[in-house]
Order: C-alpha cells, then sequence, then structure tokens
C-alpha cells in the first residue's frame, strides 16, 4: 500500500473514462437515437472535492456523447476529449497543455482501450469490474465498480496521500 500511497501522492492530473468508470457501462438510447447516461452523484462530489485541492481532472473517452459534455460542464471539468479510439493523442494534448509529466498523472479505466494511456502514466487505476487484462497493468484496484463509486475513491485516495482529505472532509463537520 505505501507505493501506491506514493505513486498517488505525485499526481497533479486525474484522468477517467467515461463508459463503465463514471457509468456502469451501460448505453441507454431511445428509438430516435438520443442517448442516456446514468452518473454517480457522490462519483460527481469526490470529483469536485479533488479539483478543490488543486488536482486536475480530465476525461478522455472513446464515445461521444452530448450529456458527458452537459455532465462535466456542471462539475467543473475543461478537459474533456470526447470520440478519442486512440487515448494516448489527448494524452500527449494534456502533458503538454499543462505541462506535466506522465508520473504525475493518474488514469482510471475499464476496458482495453484504456491500456496504452494506463501503461504510461504514474499511477494507473481500475474500477472493480475492469477487463481482467486492465485489472492486472493497474497500479490500484478500487473496491467499487463502474459508476458505482470507483471515481470517489480513488479521488480519496489521492486526498488521502496527498494530505488533503481530511481538510475537504472537515467542512461538512463544521457547526
Amino acid at each position: 500500500m505505501q507505493d501506491v500511497l506514493a505513486k498517488a501522492a505525485r499526481i497533479k492530473l486525474m484522468i477517467f473514462d467515461v463508459d463503465g468508470v463514471l457509468t456502469d457501462g451501460g448505453l441507454f438510447m431511445d428509438k430516435d437515437g438520443h442517448e442516456y447516461k446514468k452518473f454517480n452523484s457522490r462519483d460527481g462530489h469526490g470529483m469536485k472535492m479533488l479539483q478543490a485541492t488543486g488536482v486536475d481532472i480530465a476525461i478522455i473517452t472513446g464515445r461521444s456523447s452530448d450529456v458527458v459534455g452537459h455532465r462535466m460542464t456542471g462539475l467543473g471539468i475543461k478537459h474533456v476529449y470526447q470520440g478519442q479510439h486512440d487515448k494516448r493523442v489527448a494524452f500527449l494534448q494534456l502533458l503538454k497543455d499543462l505541462n506535466l509529466e506522465a508520473e504525475e498523472v493518474a488514469y482510471m479505466g475499464d476496458d482495453v482501450i484504456d491500456l496504452p494511456v494506463m501503461r504510461k502514466v504514474g499511477f494507473a487505476t481500475a474500477v472493480a469490474d475492469a477487463h481482467q487484462l486492465v485489472r492486472q497493468h493497474a497500479h490500484w484496484q478500487a473496491p467499487s465498480a463502474g459508476g458505482r463509486g470507483a471515481a470517489r475513491e480513488v479521488c480519496e485516495l489521492i486526498m488521502e496521500a496527498q494530505g488533503t482529505l481530511v481538510d475537504q472532509m472537515a467542512q461538512y463537520l463544521e457547526d
């Protein structure tokens, strides 16, 4: 666990996949092709708390969806890359734009499309129900499944490793 905390302590950017990580992977579409996704509100709050500590958040997803854009805008996430079939392109752009080293970046994925980036970051994480190969390449695996709290868990782990979790939680315990 010390190695995991050491990796998490260096993180300046947390990247999330969407389908299977911020959602349970299900795709809901009506007869007209309108897409619906179910996001976990606790995941969203964890992401907002992590941002409040100074850690940037980015989204890199293979699919394109107006729903994702709307949700990320509501969470204040500015770095949103959709339709990324080769996620390395967006990853390298983020490193350049934010002047970061790969070791300062964490990524949470669930499927093999995430592996090319997961194998390059300093802290690769997976949801509990990730594909077996993804779990094998993760430095840490969340106890919860995608869309069911895994994103919140990695946010809290990073805050714990960086010594900011107690302060983030204290604001909810004040009189």
